[in-house]
This record gives structure tokens, sequence and C-alpha cells, in this order.
């Protein structure tokens, strides 16, 4: 089985629609694929609806955290979509999002970037607007040559110039509140570096006491160290080890498939998830 846990669709920052997304997935030969736009769910009906013959969904959210000021991410599986708690502060977190990238686009302009919030606006369509739909306006502006090259602290960073913080939930708050959805939770890209700053594997093990159940370390933006690292402090927490594309597109250059999760540790997720069920393909619209 080929399992890519970690993808987003136009419904945040992807460029594919969520049906693109799962027909590009089938076409790449997975058997499984998460859809974990941030902060949102709404792109998963859509997913449903276009799911292929021998593709399985996991439906899923990254959502937006902050610890002792370090932005991290949080992968969270198979909980209830409709769980008050949950939802109420996914659309905190979503509400936000607007007025944060607007400030953005302010602070851009007094740097003397040419930018508008209708050209990012535009960039993000229906979808939940973020960072990187900033960054391709960058890109478009051709003031960065990609979308990648526009996270440093020159631009839109943690703590650079153009950067405007927004509501991001403790991750605590986060665990608690997804395992009373039912759901799964996996620490995204935690050694991920170049992004900006990372927690420390104290916090990690803090995490993991208060019932975090994976970290991803298969990813794009983790060398060889850093993942035989981050497999070495799995073992050690009793964490389970995923991999993932963290799949947006044509808006980074990593392919669907690219990172993969093991079908033991996929199956052991499955187990743990009350809130939802993987959904298989019926052969789509």
């Amino acid at each position: 089985m080929r399992i890519d846990l970690h993808c987003h669709s136009t419904a945040s920052d992807g460029t594919d629609t969520p049906a693109e997304l799962v027909r590009h997935a089938s076409a790449a030969g997975l058997d499984v694929v998460a859809l974990t736009d941030h902060d949102t769910t709404r792109g998963h009906a859509e997913a449903v609806a276009a799911l292929p013959a021998g593709l399985t969904l996991v439906t899923g959210a990254e959502l937006s955290c902050r610890l002792d000021g370090v932005s991290m991410h949080m992968l969270a599986y198979l909980f209830d979509p409709e769980e008050p708690a949950l939802l109420a502060e996914r659309e905190l977190v979503r509400d936000d999002r607007v007025p944060r990238a607007q400030g953005m686009v302010a602070r851009l302009n007094e740097l003397g970037v040419p930018v508008t919030w209708e050209q990012v606006a535009r960039i993000a369509g229906d979808g939940s607007v973020g960072r990187p739909h900033v960054a391709s306006a960058l890109v478009e502006l051709g003031v960065v040559p990609t979308v990648g090259d526009a996270f440093t602290e020159e631009w839109l960073a943690d703590g650079g110039r153009a950067y405007v913080a927004k509501h991001e939930t403790d991750p605590f708050e986060a665990i608690r509140l997804v395992k009373g959805a039912g759901g799964v939770t996996v620490f995204a890209h935690p050694g991920a570096d170049k992004r900006g700053r990372t927690v420390p594997e104290s916090a990690i093990a803090e995490l993991a006491a208060a019932g975090l159940d994976g970290i991803e370390v298969d990813h794009l933006d983790h060398d060889a160290d850093t993942r035989a690292r981050l497999r070495g402090l799995a073992a050690d927490l009793g964490l389970l080890v995923t991999g993932s594309s963290d799949y947006h597109g044509s808006r980074k250059t990593v392919a669907l498939g690219e990172y993969t999760t093991d079908p033991e540790v996929y199956g052991e997720i499955t187990r743990r998830a009350t809130g939802a069920f993987p959904v298989p393909g019926a052969g789509g619209i």
C-alpha cells in the first residue's frame, strides 16, 4: 500500500481542487490519501464525491498552533467535523486569516512592494487565505523567484519584515480538542528549521505525555540526519511515525506520494480514531 497522509487543496493553499487532488492521487498510484487543509474541512465533501475506485480518503485538517512563541502545525485525522468545541476553534483561527493577510499586504506596501489585497484574494480564490497566497503574489511581481524564497526573515518567515501574527491554538489544547472529537493527532514536520524556529524535543515529550499520537518524520523539509533523530525520538516516546508529501499542487515541487506512511502505522491511526472513518472510493463523478 502507498499512503500519503498530508495533502492540501484549493480549500486552503493548494492549487488542485479537492476533486483534482483525489484524481491525481489515484493517477500517482496511491492507495490512501489524506486531505488536510489548513484549519478547514471545507474540501472534504467534494473530495468524497470525486473519489476514484481503489483510492481511500482520510479526512483531516492541519491546525495552526503556537507554543512559547514558536509556530507549529498539528495534523488532525478522522475527527468529527461537527463537534462543537473543535469546530469553534477552527473557525476562530480561520476568521483571523483575512485581517492577518491584509496586514501582511500593508507591511509589504510599507517596504515598497506593490502587492494589493485584490491580488492576494484572487490567488486565494475560495481557499482559506494564508502566507502561501501572499508569497505567490510576490512571485507574480518578481520579488522572489519561488514561493519558498518568500519564507525568509526578509519577507514572510516568523518574525520577518512583513510577518503578521494570527490567532493560533495552544497545541495542548489542540490535542484535547481533537481527542474530544474522536480524532488522532500528528505533529507535522517538527524539524523543519528552514521555515523558522522549531519547538525543542523536550516540548515534544510533553506533548506526547498529553496524548500526541505521532510525529511526521519522512518529509521534504527533513534531511537524513533529522529523520534519523526524529525516528529515535519517536521510539523513545512511543509515538507513531508518519511520512507525507505535504503536497500543494504546483505551489511546491514535491510530488504526491514522494514520502509515504507505513501501512501498519496507518492501521493504528484508523484503530485509534472514533470520530470518522476512512472513505473508500466508489468511482467518483
